[in-house]
């Protein structure tokens, strides 16, 4: 009880220090999956994105301390919303996103089997919901909507597969879209504890990028996973900056 109220206090710190990133529901590293809470479950996290490159044009580090709940009394069909608050390691005090911390959530999700043997996973939602849109002076609304299906196979592990719309005003017209996929499989022939993934995100804006993680669950209720971010390139521009170094911790109730 002693380290769970720890952890609580710890993202409780790290809610007060937010700014501005990627907001997140239930997901696999980067990308959503078709995981959701159930009612009453809660899930506290704080990820950390620590670029491998100091240069100038690496891109900022940033920081995200989040809050994600079940909603629905419901088996067969859960959904899930939540709030982020976030800051990055570059931006100043009069920044956008330094004064509008806040985004939001929400997942609704199917799981596997669910109405007939053999069925798919089945989510969607939107997420990176910001509050605040001044035209061309900026916003923090990626607000955006996907869709994913997933099924998982014998020794293979979970394969994932979908795709999202973002505003086109904050990613970019033409470039705010693209497609997600993803593995993922718990290694039971090491640990049960153990957990593997690799994700990727499509698209010509600051979200695309190629992500590969493991976890170690040290309790039924708290993981850790680590794991590292590849920006996608686009000809000699990376929107998304130079390669991230991340730490993601998850605590649920």
């Amino acid at each position: 009880m002693k380290t769970v109220r720890s952890m609580i206090l710890a993202a409780v710190l790290t809610l007060t220090t937010a700014a501005a990133a990627l907001a997140t529901p239930s997901g696999q590293i980067w990308i959503p999956s078709t995981d959701a809470k159930g009612f009453g479950e809660v899930n506290i996290s704080i990820d950390n994105y620590v670029r491998f490159s100091s240069a100038n044009d690496a891109g900022a580090n940033y920081f995200n301390a989040g809050v994600t709940t079940g909603v629905l009394p419901f088996e067969k069909l859960k959904l899930e919303v939540g709030v982020d608050f976030l800051t990055d390691g570059l931006q100043g005090n009069d920044s956008i996103g330094s004064k509008h911390p806040a985004y939001f959530n929400f997942k609704a999700a199917i799981p596997e089997d669910a109405f007939f043997k053999g069925m798919p996973a089945i989510a969607g939602g939107m997420y990176s919901i910001g509050t605040f849109d001044r035209g061309e002076s900026g916003n923090t609304m990626s607000n955006i909507a996907y869709g994913v299906i997933a099924k998982t196979f014998p020794v293979v592990g979970r394969l994932s597969a979908g795709g999202y719309h973002g505003a086109a005003k904050n990613l970019g017209k033409k470039y705010n879209d693209g497609l997600l996929l993803s593995w993922d499989r718990t290694i039971s022939e090491i640990s049960d504890k153990l957990w593997m993934a690799v994700d990727y995100m499509g698209g010509n804006n600051a979200f695309g990028a190629l992500s590969v993680g493991a976890s170690w669950a040290f309790t039924p209720n708290v993981s850790v996973l680590v794991g590292a971010n590849f920006y996608n390139p686009f000809q000699t521009t990376l929107y998304g900056g130079k390669p991230t170094f991340t730490t993601q911790l998850d605590i649920n109730f």
